[in-house]
C-alpha cells in the first residue's frame, strides 16, 4: 500500500515538475520575444501620428518594441550611412530614401510609396498681415520668412522648389530664417518670431496658434511622397517587414488619413 502511495506522490511529483518546465519554457520564449526592439528612423513631421500607431502596434504585438528615432530626413539619412543601427526609415521625400537606395543601404524590395503631404503657407494667428499667397511673400513688407534648410530638410526643398518656378527665390532668401526641421519652422511662426513659413499641411493641422493661408500652387508644386523601407542591415529584417506590412493596412491609412496625409494615388 505504501508503495503505491509513494508511487503515486512520485508520479504526481513527475508531471508537476514537467508543468512547470513547459510553463518555464514558454516564459522564456515570451521573454524573448518581449527584447524584440526595432529601431526606426521617422521624419520629424511623422511624430504624432507614429505615436498613436505604436500604441495600436503594441496591442497587436506586445512582444514588439517600436523604438522612434524622429529629425530632418537629411539627418536622419546621414546617421544610416555613418552607421547607425536602424531597422525602417521612413523618409518625408524620395531624395533622401533614393541616396540610400544607391549605395545599397535599404532592401530595396520592401520599400512602399506610402504617404502624400500637401505644402502650405501659414501665419501667427494673430497675424494682421495681408499675405495672401506664396507670391506675397517676395513683397518688402515681409521681412522673415521660417523654411526648413533645403540642403537637409524635405520641406525646405519641396519649399525652394516652388519660390524657384515662381521666379522669386532670390527674394525669399534674402528674408529667410532656415529651421533644423519643419517642426522648427513650425514654432517659429506660432510665436510670432516670423512673418509666415512653409510647413506641411499635417504640422499646421496638430496647432492652434498659427492660420494657414493657402495651398502651394500646384503649378509650382512638387508631389510630397513619404517613402517607407527595411534596412539592408536589419537584426530583425522579419519583423521591420511585418511593421511596414502594418502600414499599408486600410485601419493605419484611415489614422494617417485623420492627421491630414493622404494615400499616394
Amino acid at each position: 500500500m505504501r508503495n503505491k502511495q509513494l508511487f503515486a506522490v512520485l508520479a504526481a511529483a513527475v508531471l508537476s515538475a514537467a508543468v512547470l518546465s513547459g510553463c518555464s519554457s514558454k516564459d522564456k520564449e515570451t521573454s524573448k520575444k518581449e527584447t524584440t526592439t526595432l529601431t526606426i528612423s521617422a521624419a520629424a513631421s511623422l511624430t504624432d501620428v507614429t505615436k498613436d500607431i505604436a500604441k495600436k502596434y503594441k496591442e497587436k504585438e506586445p512582444h514588439v518594441k517600436l523604438n522612434f528615432s524622429y529629425g530632418s530626413s537629411g539627418a536622419l539619412q546621414t546617421q544610416i550611412e555613418e552607421g547607425a543601427e536602424v531597422d525602417i526609415f521612413m523618409s518625408a521625400a524620395q531624395k533622401q530614401m533614393d541616396a540610400l537606395s544607391k549605395k545599397n543601404l535599404v532592401n530595396k524590395k520592401s520599400r512602399v510609396e506610402l504617404l502624400e503631404n500637401k505644402l502650405v503657407l501659414i501665419v501667427p494667428k494673430d497675424s494682421k498681415t495681408s499675405i495672401k499667397s506664396f507670391e506675397d511673400l517676395a513683397k518688402s513688407s515681409v521681412k522673415k520668412v521660417a523654411l526648413g534648410e533645403p540642403k537637409a530638410v524635405p520641406v525646405g526643398q519641396y519649399s525652394e522648389g516652388v519660390f524657384q518656378k515662381l521666379g522669386i527665390l532670390d527674394k525669399i532668401k534674402e528674408k529667410a530664417n532656415y529651421g533644423s526641421d519643419v517642426r522648427q519652422v513650425l514654432t517659429w511662426v506660432e510665436s510670432g518670431e516670423v512673418d509666415c513659413g512653409v510647413v506641411y499641411m499635417t504640422d499646421a493641422k496638430i496647432s492652434d496658434k498659427i492660420t494657414v493661408v493657402c495651398e502651394a500652387p500646384k503649378k509650382a508644386a512638387d508631389p510630397v511622397i513619404y517613402p517607407v523601407a527595411v534596412l539592408q542591415d536589419s537584426k530583425h529584417k522579419d519583423e521591420a517587414q511585418k511593421f511596414v506590412d502594418y502600414l499599408k493596412t486600410d485601419e493605419i491609412l484611415k489614422l494617417f488619413e485623420s492627421y491630414g496625409f493622404q494615400r499616394v494615388k
